[in-house]
């Protein structure tokens, strides 16, 4: 790590230091009532006190699940639709329409019709999730086996390679890092997502612990709640970064 990266982590750390030093100096001031602000010393007392009993680990596990299993589906789907228009003129000419209709549609929309369809169900849930997380998978996916260079597909059909091959051989490793960014933008939607679920359908998670917690006027815990799912989605993350890192190192030794 040289010293301008060493600067900016210092920085960093620097920034959040105040910030959790301003926060603390208004809630000993009571700037704004401890019922409703509760210093960081007390949020982090009630993040520790609910990993103790338990509680807060079953809420946090119930989030990355359904986080998870929304983000995988949409992933799986997202990728198959994006190579399937992306690698082919006739079907982007055909079905981009229907896509520049669906795509705009905020998720907020279409979650009265999930319910009406699914109920306040997990099914629900998931079916919002990967609604809502599969479109920068899809464009990314589109644009990324839009973007592979067509000689490469004329040397691909002088060797008499067949769709798959092209697919899996060519395109599919040029549009890698495009796809690779949806999916990492998609995750962070697929966290948002699971929270509102959570909160509208009552399911066991995060959201459903910040919603009770704010009820009962137990600012403590909820603060924990939010703190715990900031730290969730920087995490996730950090951690698809290093995915992709590891997935595109073959880009790094071809320069």
């Amino acid at each position: 790590m040289n010293r301008a990266a060493i600067l900016w982590r210092v920085a960093s750390i620097l920034v959040a230091a105040g910030l959790i030093a301003a926060w603390q100096l208004a809630a000993n001031l009571r700037l704004v009532s401890p019922v409703f602000l509760p210093g960081p010393d007390r949020a982090w007392a009630a993040l520790v006190r609910g990993f103790s009993s338990g509680d807060l680990a079953g809420k946090l596990i119930g989030t990355l699940e359904h986080m998870a299993y929304g983000w995988l589906a949409a992933s799986i789907a997202g990728i198959a639709l994006g190579a399937l228009i992306g690698s082919s003129k006739m079907m982007r000419a055909y079905v981009a329409p229907s896509l520049e209709f669906l795509r705009p549609l905020p998720v907020s929309a279409i979650i009265p019709v999930a319910i009406a369809m699914l109920g306040l169900t997990r099914g629900m849930a998931l079916f919002v999730i990967a609604f809502g997380a599969i479109w920068p998978i899809v464009l990314a996916t589109i644009h990324g086996f839009a973007a592979v260079e067509p000689r490469l597909y004329e040397v691909a059909r002088s060797l008499q390679m067949s769709r798959a091959a092209i697919i899996g051989k060519i395109a599919l490793p040029s549009a890698l890092p495009d796809i690779l960014a949806g999916m990492r933008l998609s995750l962070t939607v697929a966290l948002i997502l699971s929270v509102v679920c959570e909160i509208l359908a009552g399911l066991d998670g995060l959201g459903q612990w910040v919603l009770l917690s704010a009820r009962a006027f137990r600012s403590a815990d909820l603060f924990a709640g939010v703190i715990l799912l900031g730290a969730t989605g920087y995490l996730t993350s950090i951690a698809m970064s290093l995915v992709e890192q590891r997935l595109l190192a073959w880009q790094t030794a071809a320069r």
